[in-house]
């Protein structure tokens, strides 16, 4: 497999895979998950998840990625297949091409707003509009769901969908080290500039309305880590920082995998992933704690702010964001910089999302990287229209419950089981067996845990071992189920569909079925390539 490509720097495959894990949630779903679940208290059930799921979980996802790659395969598909020899294997790791994609489907579009409002900062397009209402409007108008004094036409909308479109694609297409390698050195540096920028920004504050002095940067900060350590009885507040910690380092999506799998032989897995790790979560607490809440409650005042909270993190960053950089001195470019570091965060995990697609293509296909980019674009397009035309129905809704919800943990549900369980049953490469044999090791996790620490620059402390087999598979188990018992008991259920106006049930029925479509093609298509595998 001499031919495959690789990183072509270590730093730039750290910026990689910590511009995978960074995206829009760390800087608008994560402060708005820790306002309302307990402030400071939340970060207890937060780094317990970090600690015992997510720590192990990107070791085991950098340690099958690392490990299909020697045999050529870069997704989940080949890696399930290698590590586990039944018939079943390959088509359970479809999953890790198919929901990626269908997660890119929707977060491009998500993205492309991004990148529209920090022209429209440049423009002062939303300028004078400080009615809450007002600015919500205008999102609406921009989105297509309603028609009205701001935009008459969703044609502005789409004009970014598309640019965001062929900027992914036109970097996917460039390759791991001239494509993902550069813009990663590029977007990342370029993110923490302009995020201290910002931070300190938000910090110099102070209260910026004599008038209401409650209104402050530091009482901002107060409401987001002030601890409420009653919440910690609450089981939902444990299942919301469990699934934070999946979203911020990209869990579950396939996408770790894929870029692990372009490692050498004998990379190391271990620093490299805690590195990565460690980054994105300076990025979220840090960064994407200090932005937003702290600046909503300076400017708009501690009740409007838990309003905001409550209603989503949309209302908070394309809502109340634009509002507050109206009442800054040169907020124009304050708010351009601030879209600008959220397209940053988008665009480099989305590039993760759409490569296990097209690496599909190109080794079980012999599709040349050009190409498949092409045809991954022709696909996002494609299924991405309904999306975009029928996000008022909340056609949106679904793929972001299913896809950025539920099939996370299934699919990491999935990896534990078969790196902790089926991978010590497997025939595995020898490098850590003498001569460098083909053997069996008959141990539990003893495959695994070797395959992990191989090369490693530090050693895992053993009571990972203990971790990663018992643990993590417990720990998936009960957010799995809680997630689900969470939203068929809630009144809100997006599985039983309550709530939801009569005439959008079809759309919604619609988004199901393709959903539902692609999983299935996908898996067809890891059937047809199959045939390559020797």
């Amino acid at each position: 497999m001499s031919d495959r490509e690789r990183w072509a720097t270590r730093l730039g495959l750290i910026l990689a895979m910590a511009g995978n894990a960074v995206g829009l949630g760390n800087f608008l779903r994560f402060p708005r998950q820790a306002a309302l679940n307990g402030g400071g208290a939340f970060m207890i059930p937060y780094f317990c998840a970090f600690l015992l799921l997510g720590i192990p979980l990107m070791w085991l996802e950098w340690t099958m990625g690392r490990y299909g790659g020697q045999f050529g395969h870069s997704t989940t598909a080949g890696q399930f297949h290698v590590m586990w020899r039944s018939k079943w294997a390959k088509y359970l790791g479809s999953l890790g091409i198919s929901v990626p994609l269908l997660f890119a489907m929707y977060y491009i579009y998500i993205e492309s707003w991004t990148l529209a409002y920090s022209a429209f900062s440049l423009m002062k397009r939303y300028f004078g509009i400080s009615d809450m209402d007002k600015m919500n409007t205008f999102l609406q108008n921009f989105q297509g769901v309603k028609h009205g004094e701001f935009f008459s036409t969703i044609i502005i909308a789409i004009i970014f969908w598309l640019v965001t479109l062929m900027l992914n694609v036109w970097i996917i297409g460039r390759g791991i080290s001239k494509g993902i390698e550069r813009l990663a050195k590029i977007a990342i540096p370029l993110l923490f500039v302009f995020g201290f920028i910002l931070v300190i920004r938000v910090l110099t504050l102070g209260t910026p309305d004599p008038e209401y002095p409650d209104r402050s940067v530091m009482n901002g900060l107060a409401y987001l880590w002030n601890p409420d350590f009653s919440r910690l009885s609450d089981f939902s507040v444990w299942l919301a920082a469990a699934g934070q910690i999946f979203f911020t380092l990209s869990i579950g999506t396939g996408t770790i995998q894929i870029y692990a799998s372009y490692l050498r032989k004998n990379d190391d897995c271990v620093l490299t992933g805690l590195t990565t790790s460690a980054t994105n979560e300076f990025v979220e607490v840090v960064l994407g704690g200090s932005i937003s809440i702290p600046i909503s409650v300076a400017f708009l005042g501690l009740a409007t702010t838990q309003l905001i909270a409550k209603q989503g993190s949309f209302d908070l960053g394309f809502v109340a964001m634009p509002i507050i950089f109206q009442k800054l001195p040169l907020g124009f470019i304050f708010g351009a910089m601030w879209f600008i570091f959220l397209f940053f965060a988008g665009i480099t995990s989305s590039v993760a999302l759409t490569s296990p697609f097209l690496a599909l293509l190109t080794e079980k296909f012999d599709i040349p990287r050009r190409n498949a980019a092409k045809i991954v674009g022709l696909v996002l397009f494609v299924f991405g229209l309904p999306i975009v035309f029928l996000l008022k129905f909340g056609y949106m809704d679904q793929y972001d419950f299913w896809i950025g919800t539920f099939f996370l943990a299934f699919l990491a549900l999935c990896e534990s089981f078969v790196f902790v369980y089926a991978f010590s049953r497997a025939r595995v490469l020898s490098s850590v067996i003498k001569n460098r044999m083909l053997g069996y090791l008959h141990h539990g996790l003893e495959n695994g845990w070797k395959e992990m620490n191989r090369s490693a620059d530090i050693r895992i402390p053993r009571i990972f071992y203990y971790i990663i087999k018992f643990v993590v598979p417990v720990y998936l188990v009960v957010l799995f189920c809680g997630w689900l018992w969470q939203d068929i008991s809630s009144e809100t259920s997006v599985i039983l569909m309550k709530s939801i106006d009569p005439q959008h049930v079809i759309y919604q029925w619609i988004s199901r079925l393709t959903m539902i479509g692609v999983i299935l093609a996908i898996a067809f298509l890891v059937k047809i390539g199959w045939r390559k595998i020797k």
